[in-house]
């Protein structure tokens, strides 16, 4: 039998709590374990449903950054994944240090949603590849950003710059495996080695390096 990711949604607008839900109900892998609109509300849910995904909005009554910093050091196997209408770049980063795992805008549509809660569910981190390109180009204007040596995409093999690619997409080790006809095992060893080779720490730095990538390739083409 599968085990189905048990999810917990919180958002204080019903009809968007609605579709949201409807959504993941007609996902075969997932399951709905709780609803909520307040900030109190994610807390309980954490605590009382222990779901494995935690879709949270940020501008939930009681504050979702406080719902955040309450939940993620006492229930890490529950995964925060943002879902909101804000943009804002310090919100995200400062988001990200305090423990959720994955952050997508509320105009994003329901295949991207599915596959953030699958990837989050995993253990992983995903932030939408769209705002990710967003993210770090502003961390390279400022001054704030990762060092980006000039020659830190041409040392990437050609295998290891799809596997990036596959990553800034928000796929899991076992999807890219899949995509390419390998083993979940093999992907694991590449992933190590292109997170060593571009110096950072973890699949969200690594999709905002891609995501640097494919708008030089669009700029230069």
């Amino acid at each position: 039998m599968q085990h189905k990711i048990r999810v917990g949604v919180v958002d204080d607008h019903p009809l968007y709590r609605d579709g949201v839900v409807f959504a993941l109900e007609s996902e075969p892998d997932m399951e709905v374990v709780a609803q909520g609109e307040t900030a109190n509300d994610a807390f309980q849910i954490a605590q009382g449903h222990a779901p494995d995904v935690l879709v949270l909005d940020m501008n939930l009554p009681g504050g979702g950054m406080n719902a955040i910093m309450k939940i993620a050091p006492r229930y890490p196997s529950t995964k925060i994944l943002m879902l909101t209408v804000v943009d804002d770049q310090d919100e995200v980063r400062a988001a990200l240090r305090k423990g959720a795992r994955g952050y997508l805008l509320k105009g994003t549509g329901s295949s991207e949603l599915v596959n953030a809660i699958r990837v989050v569910g995993k253990g992983q981190s995903y932030v939408s590849p769209s705002f990710a390109a967003q993210l770090i180009l502003s961390r390279r204007a400022d001054g704030s950003g990762m060092a980006e040596p000039p020659d830190r995409f041409p040392e990437l093999s050609d295998r290891e710059e799809k596997i990036l690619m596959l990553i800034l997409r928000g796929l899991s080790n076992r999807m890219i495996g899949d995509e390419l006809g390998v083993a979940e095992k093999t992907v694991k060893g590449y992933v190590t080695a292109i997170m060593e080779k571009l110096q950072v720490r973890n699949r969200v730095e690594a999709a905002m390096v891609a995501a640097e990538r494919l708008s030089q390739k669009q700029a230069s083409s």
